[in-house]
């Protein structure tokens, strides 16, 4: 009787042992679920990063009031470009001019494979004269007070992004009806590519700060020598 009573707390013992571990085994995280999120974050290019940083998570759309992030998506265009060796500044020169104040130049007209990158590369290859980051910022989004620069304007850019990042599985599709009309939201199907997002740029601003730009990491450098202009 004595050697039942002993196996049975052996099995008990065995049993909330191997409980423990299961336990212990689900609230570790998976490495490959987070080796496919940092995946899915290199993929995304810089301005699909801006949107989704813009988007409401739930609701699937930017704010009403947001009419700063028009013209940021067309300065990350110009970023991205840059970034890509498809363009360049012209030299500052000896009277050290400021980014916005000077030309933007093609390097090449090579094909990135994005189509809207490659809508802007069209444009600026298509243009009789140099102009500059500001002048260029205007002609994209369409704020330009010259008529014959309009057709430089890439339309439609949010929802463009936002389908890509559909096809990516960032965000879902979904409608919904705002009482005189109904419109394509695209709410957040996966939170932590966002979440990853948020941190990145939070170490970049915050924890990995660095006051020499050499050392910085160019995406982030040239963010911030394009917002300090």
């Amino acid at each position: 009787m004595s050697e039942g009573l002993v196996q049975r707390r052996r099995k008990i013992v065995e049993d909330v042992e191997q409980a423990n571990e299961i336990e212990q085994n689900d609230n570790q995280p998976n490495e490959e679920d987070e080796a496919e999120n940092n995946d899915k974050i290199q993929r995304l290019t810089l301005m699909e990063e801006i949107l989704l940083l813009g988007l409401k998570d739930r609701e699937g759309y930017t704010s009403f009031w947001n009419d700063c992030i028009s013209s940021g998506l067309r300065g990350c265009i110009l970023i991205e470009l840059a970034l890509r060796n498809r363009i360049e500044l012209e030299k500052a020169g000896v009277r050290k001019r400021g980014f916005s104040s000077r030309k933007v130049l093609l390097k090449s007209d090579k094909p990135t494979g994005d189509v809207i990158l490659d809508e802007a590369i069209k444009h600026i290859k298509e243009t009789n004269q140099n102009e500059s980051v500001v002048c260029w910022v205007e002609y994209l989004s369409g704020e330009t007070w010259n008529p014959l620069k309009l057709r430089y304007q890439i339309r439609n850019m949010r929802e463009r992004l936002a389908k890509n990042l559909v096809e990516k599985g960032v965000l879902t599709t979904e409608k919904q009806n705002f009482l005189l009309f109904d419109m394509t939201t695209h709410p957040l199907n996966d939170s932590g590519i966002k979440a990853k997002l948020i941190k990145k740029v939070q170490e970049s601003v915050l924890t990995r700060w660095t006051n020499d730009v050499q050392r910085m990491d160019k995406k982030n450098a040239f963010i911030n020598n394009f917002g300090s202009c």
